[in-house]
């Protein structure tokens, strides 16, 4: 029988196939098999290809990109919410004024500075009506007998579950509607269940505008003559 000389195979013809071509980072597996037939005792190649993955290398980007891209998600997740939170976080800063100490300027109840001067054309000896005071807190702002405005104000809120407590006049006492707690006209606890005095706050007169501004009063209670439970 006449030799005959074969040509070599490259790596594209063997590994095609009735559905395209193998790319050529696939690998070649070459099989040695046994032919039982009466071709001869030869042996015949088996060619597999199989797919292998791509480096790693090839896939992921470099350490520059993947900061950039890190920076450019951090910006534009930040400046929405960064827009959303500032007037949120507004909402819980009690407004205040640049009177005496930094303190609160008093607003009657249609939300309007108080004048002490104009305050006290309307409110006579004994007067206690309540305004906003510190941390929009109903204050009780206090007219003396001689017609001027005292230097404290009574907050209103009962020591006991936290009703607003009203001025009873015929009785000059404060009378808590809920559960019956009584303070005297200064706001010091004379019966419960209420188990503390009402809150004090320094009210001051702006001399230059005239206002009226609530500020923390931090010093000894007048009344009981005891630290204050609410600094």
């Amino acid at each position: 029988m006449a030799s005959s000389t074969l040509s070599p195979i490259t790596p594209s013809q063997l590994c095609s196939s009735k559905s395209g071509i193998y790319a050529p980072s696939q690998a070649l597996l070459v099989k040695p098999i046994k032919h039982g037939h009466a071709m001869g005792k030869g042996r015949k190649m088996k060619v597999s290809c199989m797919a292998t993955s791509v480096p790693a290398d090839d896939r992921v980007p470099d350490m520059g990109k993947r900061e950039l891209m890190n920076w450019l998600l951090l910006g534009a997740i930040s400046l929405p919410t960064g827009f959303m939170l500032v007037p949120y976080a507004g909402f819980f800063v009690p407004p205040s004024g640049g009177g005496s100490g930094g303190g609160t300027i008093a607003k009657d109840a249609l939300g309007n500075d108080i004048l002490a001067s104009e305050w006290l054309k309307t409110h006579g000896p004994g007067d206690r009506t309540l305004s906003q005071g510190l941390k929009g807190d109903p204050t009780y702002l206090v007219v003396e007998n001689d017609r001027t405005l005292a230097t404290y104000g009574i907050n209103a809120v009962c020591t006991h579950l936290g009703c607003v407590v009203p001025f009873n006049t015929a009785e000059n006492k404060f009378i808590c509607p809920c559960h019956g707690s009584q303070y005297n006209n200064q706001g010091r606890v004379v019966r419960g269940p209420a188990p503390l005095s009402l809150a004090l706050a320094h009210a001051d007169v702006d001399p230059e505008t005239n206002k009226v501004v609530f500020v923390p009063w931090v010093e000894t209670d007048f009344r009981t003559g005891e630290a204050p439970w609410w600094a």
